[in-house]
């Protein structure tokens, strides 16, 4: 159980770092790595610890990725015609 979360909190870890470094993209690319990277996490995560942990971890990462999730809400709200 304690892999899984300290897995969680090296990802976070590495999302600070990874914001620290100057980039031309406006750290698209990084988003881009964590996402494919917290993804298979999140799933460890709950498969491992519970729903509930795993429910905390999703709002973990939705608070390190909130750009990409703003900017996914408002594709998906303009194609639905909202």
């Amino acid at each position: 159980m304690m892999t899984s979360i300290l897995a969680i909190c090296l990802w976070v870890l590495l999302a600070f770092v990874m914001q620290l470094i100057p980039s031309n993209d406006h750290h698209w690319r990084r988003a881009y790595v964590l996402i494919g990277l917290g993804i298979p996490l999140l799933i460890w995560v709950t498969w491992q610890s519970g729903p509930w942990i795993g429910a905390l971890g999703l709002l973990i990462g939705g608070m390190v990725l909130r750009w990409p999730l703003i900017f996914l809400y408002r594709w998906v709200r303009r194609k639905l015609g909202g």
